[in-house]
Parts: structure tokens; C-alpha cells; sequence
């Protein structure tokens, strides 16, 4: 019988409050009470001075931005991870596969930009900014599918910024869209990695 890998759990100061503010949230049900409910929840827990996430998460990655996962729930099957984004890092347009989403910044600043999907020619997009907003620490938002195409990206030459991103479950891969001509977009399918966090 083959070995399941354990569910990652870091440990951190203010970890069960944390967990259980995220549980509470998510057994509400219905994906607009969870995600609403959530982003109160993270605006709180990233004002709180009894959660500080572990270091790990405030060391930026040269070459690319760190996807760190802190936690994965057995029981509401639920994903948390910790984004590192050193001066300059950010994403293409991008998905999450279906998965709604919940992001905060718990450190620095981010540029986040939604995108609405006018049109699609086979792996052809084109999409129009609909919007944008420069977000700072103890701010969040949510992301339900069909709207969760957006970009996020630090913006500061100098500074990390660190988001933290709740998952309705492990998201593994996600599509990517890259510029061609205009509003449109080439998709192009991509595999999610995480970083190591200790």
C-alpha cells in the first residue's frame, strides 16, 4: 500500500486561532457566505497580534515569487498559502482552475488587477481590465469562478511584500494567459510548485 504524503501543517505563533477562524468560515456552506465571511475573518487575523506567520515567509526568492503552503485541512479539504513577492515579482493573467479564492497582504504592497474575458477563439483570449486597486496590509478580497482572471504584482523597487491566499482546495495548476496582439491572449496551461517552508 503506497504512503500518503501528511497534509502540511506549519507550526506558528497564534496557529490554532488561525485555523479556527478559517474552519468556522468555511463550514458556512455556500461559496459567497464562505468567501465573505473569510475576508473578514483574514482581515482580522492579519491585525492580530497573537498570529505571526513563521519567518519563512518574509524571505523573497531571486528568481521567481515563493509559494509557501502553511496548511491543508483533512476535514473541509481547504488550502492556505503564504506568497512571498520580492521588488518587481508579480503574475501574468492567470486562473484558479475553477477554485474560489480569498488573498490578503499581510506585509508590504500589491498592484491587483481583475480582468473580464470578452471573447474566446480555441486557446485564444481577450480580455479588458475591469479594474484595479493598490492594496496594503489587512486588506483582502475574494475570487469566485467565472471571475477570477487577474494579476497581481509588487510594485515596490525595494520593499517584499507577503499575501496570504486561502484556497477552496489544493490548487495544483491554474492556466496562464500571455499577450499576443491588442486585448488578446494566448493561454497556456501551467503546473503549480510550492516553495519549502520551515
Amino acid at each position: 500500500m503506497a504512503s500518503v504524503a501528511p497534509l502540511p501543517d506549519l507550526d506558528f505563533p497564534g496557529h490554532d486561532k488561525f485555523v479556527a477562524a478559517i474552519d468556522q468560515a468555511v463550514s458556512l456552506g455556500d461559496e459567497h457566505a464562505i468567501t465573505a465571511s473569510l475576508r473578514n475573518a483574514m482581515c482580522a487575523l492579519i491585525r492580530d497580534p497573537d498570529v505571526r506567520l513563521p519567518d519563512c515567509v518574509f524571505e523573497a526568492i531571486d528568481d521567481h515569487y515563493a509559494r509557501r503552503e502553511l496548511y491543508r485541512s483533512a476535514r473541509h479539504g481547504y488550502s492556505v498559502v503564504a506568497m512571498t513577492w520580492g521588488p518587481g515579482q508579480g503574475t501574468p493573467i492567470h486562473d484558479h482552475s475553477g477554485l474560489w479564492c480569498v488573498e490578503g497582504v499581510w506585509d508590504g504592497e500589491l498592484e491587483i488587477t481583475q480582468y473580464e474575458l470578452i471573447e474566446r477563439d480555441g486557446d485564444r483570449f481577450r480580455f479588458r481590465a475591469a479594474g484595479g486597486m493598490h492594496a496594503g496590509p489587512g486588506s483582502a478580497g475574494s475570487l469566485i469562478p467565472p471571475h477570477e482572471y487577474h494579476t497581481i504584482a509588487n510594485a515596490s523597487a525595494r520593499a517584499v511584500a507577503v499575501s496570504l491566499h486561502i484556497y477552496q482546495a489544493q490548487m495544483e495548476c491554474c492556466s496562464k494567459f500571455f499577450p499576443q496582439s491588442g486585448e488578446w491572449f494566448l493561454r497556456a496551461d501551467s503546473t503549480l510548485s510550492t516553495d519549502q517552508a520551515a
